[in-house]
């Protein structure tokens, strides 16, 4: 096996090395000592599996939304469909595979309940409110960044503190491949200016990698579960399969034929490609799911059921809003939303300026300010974006139910 890429992965001979596995704080010292068992992107990806986050992603809606079937894709089957495609392509061209699957499983760990449709819906209100948009790639960010906590070696509770490479590779997974040829960026920037999709191309081969491996995994999947769902039938399969003379359209081989295609057609110097041919087949599927699948009169009424649903507990959030006290309204609510009023005040006391964080053995930086309402807004859409589908609909009927 040829493996293309092999001088330009990331290892310490890498010139991007130091850079790649610099961390925003110094890590706790290795327990056994100073032979560490792990490298910096294998203890970022244990880091990344072992919180919250991303245990909550399997109750978050992939495309369709609480599914009573438990073979339809949800958000952490997505995450680790891209963890193996995304390994296929780097052990064959010679990248850093840890790396890799490290940006995959943590890749859409800001993403909202409800998929793309919560992601928009959480924008429209963050617009409104205080003049910023919504994403997800950057909302993943401030969640390992900031909000994400781990008990250290002491027992206290820290940020996830991930290395450069996998927070460039959170935000540098969305949007599409560039048809030329995917390349890394050069140089090194401040992770705050990637502020929106495709901004900047990421840092390192192997994030180009995930960002690829993320475009090819939900094609066929996502066709699997419209079958399953019936919103798709035989017809509709067929129909594909006559525009796509090339494979037979299923999940099996649109993920062989994309992954081999590329990996024949990439080269260090012109980067990581389909050939003309294989990126036809790709727009082409891209294009009937878009049609049968996304835009589906189906769809609709689960989109106007959401709508309804956040904006009710944004507002109910909000309207308790004084200030510093803020916090006491909250806990105030219990009597009429217990589960609401508990899981909302606490986080308030864990990342926001109010007493007694220190007896929770929370040594994270206080990322909300109580004195300004936009800033308490943002702590509502921040804590909004962490439900999973069944925690953001719990809540919701504990708001309306009597």
């Amino acid at each position: 096996m040829i493996k293309k890429f092999e001088k330009e992965a990331m290892f310490q001979d890498n010139l991007k090395w130091e850079e790649s596995i610099r961390r925003l704080e110094k890590m706790y010292d290795p327990i056994h000592g100073d032979a560490p068992m792990r490298s910096e992107f294998d203890r970022d990806y244990t880091r990344i599996i072992n919180c919250n986050g991303y245990r909550r992603l399997k109750h978050k809606t992939q495309v369709f939304f609480a599914p009573k079937n438990d073979h339809i894709c949800t958000r952490i089957e997505h995450v680790n469909l891209v963890d193996s495609i995304s390994n296929t392509i780097a052990n064959y061209l010679g990248l850093n595979t840890e790396l890799t699957k490290a940006i995959a499983v943590t890749h859409d760990i800001g993403h909202s309940p409800f998929g793309h449709q919560g992601e928009k819906i959480l924008s429209q209100i963050a617009q409104r409110e205080y003049g910023e948009k919504f994403w997800h790639g950057w909302n993943g960010l401030n969640f390992v960044d900031n909000l994400e906590l781990l008990r250290d070696v002491s027992g206290i509770k820290r940020n996830l503190n991930l290395t450069y490479a996998v927070r460039d590779g959170i935000l540098g997974h969305c949007g599409n491949p560039i048809i030329s040829g995917q390349k890394p960026r050069t140089e090194v920037i401040d992770l705050d200016e990637f502020n929106y999709s495709n901004k900047f191309a990421p840092f390192t081969w192997e994030a180009c990698v995930v960002k690829i491996a993320d475009n090819i995994s939900y094609l066929g999947r996502d066709l699997e579960d419209a079958k399953e769902m019936k919103l798709l039938n035989d017809r509709d399969i067929q129909s594909i399969d006559k525009e796509i003379e090339n494979i037979r359209v299923n999940n099996t081989s649109i993920i062989g034929y994309l992954t081999g295609d590329l990996c024949k057609n990439s080269t260090v110097e012109e980067g990581l490609k389909f050939s003309e041919e294989a990126h036809s087949v790709m727009e082409k599927i891209r294009n009937f799911n878009n049609q049968k699948i996304y835009k589906n009169e189906k769809i609709q009424p689960t989109i106007r059921y959401f709508t309804v649903l956040m904006n009710e507990i944004f507002y109910t959030l909000k309207q308790e809003y004084n200030g510093t006290n803020t916090i006491k309204n909250i806990k105030k609510m219990k009597r009429y939303y217990p589960i609401l009023s508990e899981e909302f005040s606490n986080w308030l006391e864990t990342y926001a300026n109010v007493d007694g964080r220190e007896i929770a053995n929370c040594y994270n930086k206080i990322i909300y300010d109580l004195n300004d309402i936009k800033n308490y807004s943002k702590a509502i859409i921040d804590y909004m974006s962490g439900m999973t589908d069944q925690y953001i609909v719990r809540v919701y009927n504990e708001i309306v139910s009597f």
